[in-house]
């Protein structure tokens, strides 16, 4: 075993700490809509830290390094044009702000109103389909990680038989989130995923600091120049050869950003468990700065690691880790092992525990948003609209929970059989294609094109989801097969589009009533129209800056354009400099120093920040859910005339 005594004793204290949160969670339970969006109740420091920690299971954190082991800080730099997209995105409240104006509780029964009830019965079985697919492999990935990094044996005996370790920890870690969700739903999601979110954030900085001890900036650029001349780690300019994460990988991924906004549905709760659509758009702001320790981490890490593998003063460390990958006969397991077994190696005790449980959290957390999230859209977008009576409160909820039963199952069992032969973010492109290939179209064009037509909506899901679904089976016969599953997703994405506008627009429908769906003008519901009386600096109306806004919401905008309008200023005199007399690598070495060193200031004061904000959003929530009136009808049922 690699953990300690102290190492241990840290895992149980998290553990415990989050177990008090699910048991927390139970009383307030007493509604579907607390089940499903934990009663609307959640303010943005809550959303955007458990939302945050929703997105970054262990599976994410292996794909993200595996990924940037192969990339570097090159892919980073060609991020900094993302900065800009994801900005507009989160500023506007692009998609996100509309959604929540609906009252609707999951994507499809947005659709049904907006399309039908035969399309949201398909788009949600497309979506359970995709969705299973996508999170069959979560817990095969997060045993492995847990494993080898613990050095657990991979069998133990047991009355007389040798049983194999993998499916005993799986099993293990699917069962606590299994208890996690039917004790508290949705509620117990957002509880557990902030602590996760608040805790997880500082030891990545602790881990940062420590391996800019263990590891000298000399050392780092030994070994990044030891990559080949066109695969460069450091030069974004010089990645001509990088193999499926290069700048196409990029490009697609700034399309997809906008285009499949609130699509993907793994963690759809927390669309709808913003107490305004004002605290949803604030939360998305938010979200920007958020993810700046974890970027910091998920992109420096692999580039320690790849030093410590390729630089002779670590001889001893890659002897150790090559010997233990050398006992993997699977080439993309080896792959996702590799940075977490350096790990293994060097984090000294305290701070090994203090990452063991970031990563069981991680996988404990992941597991519950993604539980949550299938087995609700399956009962909620499949099986209700089908039904002539709504189900009984009481009974409602046991069928969800059985529905969750039904998907950690499945996911079990899947991930015992099913071979992972690619990168997990290219299968994580071409599953969730599925169904986010035709759904961006659909459902950007229901919320903002009142000539969107029903039948542009059945067409562009479909067409997205054949070119998925060929890409699909055209990688499981042939594993060379030239196009990549981020490519069939770029396909996926363009074809549908132009499939979703022409049929629109050959369509003679008459206009959708869009103020009735969004609940405008004289269908607005006054008591989640938050006015504040100042009148807003007249500048910053360009900036989707309204009379919601407090002062205090004005600083947060402001400040997140500023951040991100720094590094765009960057982007684009590097890319001038080079363009006329090129950048040595150095120089390269040295900005991405800088970029390290004022990222990791940045991180510390956010960190506090969201913090202190996110204990009075904590108290707000539950004083809302222990003083509110529950209304019973508000259940995912659409009613109609």
């Amino acid at each position: 075993m690699n953990l300690s005594l102290i190492d241990w004793s840290i895992v149980v204290i998290c553990l415990s700490v989050l177990v008090f949160g699910v048991s927390l969670s139970k009383k307030y339970v007493r509604s579907v809509a607390d089940f499903l969006s934990a009663g609307r109740t959640a303010g943005r420091y809550m959303i955007t830290v458990s939302q945050g920690m929703a997105a970054i299971g262990a599976i994410t954190i292996v794909g993200q390094w595996e990924m940037n082991y192969v990339a570097g800080f090159a892919l980073r730099w060609w991020e900094f044009i993302m900065a800009v997209v994801l900005l507009g995105i989160t500023v506007s409240g692009w998609v996100l702000y509309r959604f929540r104006q609906t009252r609707t509780l999951t994507i499809a029964q947005f659709l049904e109103i907006r399309y039908s009830r035969n399309f949201r019965i398909f788009a949600g079985i497309l979506a359970f389909i995709s969705g299973l697919l996508n999170f069959g492999i979560f817990p095969a990935v997060s045993a492995k990680f847990l494993i080898y990094f613990v050095g657990a044996p991979l069998s133990f005996p047991l009355f007389g038989m040798e049983v194999s370790t993998f499916p005993v920890v799986m099993a293990s870690f699917l069962l606590v989130s299994l208890y996690f969700v039917f004790t508290g739903g949705q509620i117990a999601v957002i509880i557990t995923e902030f602590i996760q979110g608040v805790f997880s954030n500082f030891t990545f900085l602790v881990i940062i600091v420590f391996c800019l001890f263990f590891v000298n900036w000399d050392q780092i650029f030994l070994a990044v120049s030891q990559a080949p001349e066109n695969a460069s780690l450091i030069n974004p300019y010089k990645t001509s050869e990088v193999p499926d994460f290069n700048f196409w990988y990029f490009l697609i991924n700034v399309v997809g950003v906008v285009y499949v906004k609130l699509s993907w549905q793994g963690s759809q709760g927390f669309n709808s468990s913003a107490k305004s659509a004002h605290e949803a758009k604030m939360g998305e702001v938010l979200g920007n700065m958020r993810d700046i320790p974890k970027w910091l981490f998920l992109v420096f890490i692999p580039i320690i690691a790849y030093t410590i593998l390729h630089n002779p003063d670590f001889s001893s460390v890659t002897a150790n880790v090559n010997a233990t990958l050398a006992t993997i006969s699977n080439h993309e397991v080896q792959n996702q092992l590799r940075i977490p077994l350096v790990l293994s190696q060097i984090l000294p005790v305290g701070v090994m525990g203090a990452f063991m449980a970031v990563m069981l959290m991680a996988t404990i957390g992941t597991h519950n948003s993604y539980m949550h999230s299938w087995g609700s859209i399956f009962i909620q977008d499949v099986i209700m609209p089908f039904r002539k009576k709504p189900f009984e409160p009481k009974q409602h909820l046991n069928i969800l929970r059985a529905s969750i039963l039904g998907v950690t199952i499945f996911i079990f069992m899947f991930s015992l059989l099913f071979p992972m032969t690619d990168y997990i973010f290219l299968y994580f492109a071409i599953t969730a294609a599925i169904f986010v290939g035709g759904s961006g179209a659909v459902i950007i064009g229901g919320l903002y094109w009142k000539k969107g037509t029903t039948a542009a909506a059945w067409s562009a899901l479909i067409v997205g989801s054949v070119i998925s679904v060929g890409g699909v089976i055209l990688q499981q016969i042939y594993p060379d097969f030239p196009i990549n599953g981020q490519y069939f997703w770029g396909i996926a994405m363009g074809v549908s589009t132009l499939v979703y506008i022409v049929v629109s627009l050959l369509g003679k429908g008459e206009d959708f009533n869009m103020d009735k769906m969004l609940h405008r003008g004289i269908y607005a519901i006054k008591e989640e129209m938050i006015i504040v009386d100042s009148v807003p600096i007249r500048g910053l109306k360009v900036l989707g800056v309204n009379k919601e806004f407090t002062t205090g919401d004005k600083v947060i905008y402001i400040a997140a354009y500023a951040w991100t309008f720094i590094w765009i200023a960057v982007f684009i005199i590097g890319t001038i400099v080079n363009f006329y007399s090129g950048i040595p690598d150095t120089t390269w070495m040295a900005f991405w120093k800088v970029f390290v060193t004022l990222n990791l200031f940045v991180s510390f004061f956010i960190i506090v920040w969201f913090t202190i904000g996110g204990v009075r959003d904590f108290k707000d929530m539950l004083h809302r859910l222990k003083t509110m009136v529950r209304d019973h009808t508000d259940d995912g049922s659409v009613l109609r005339k």
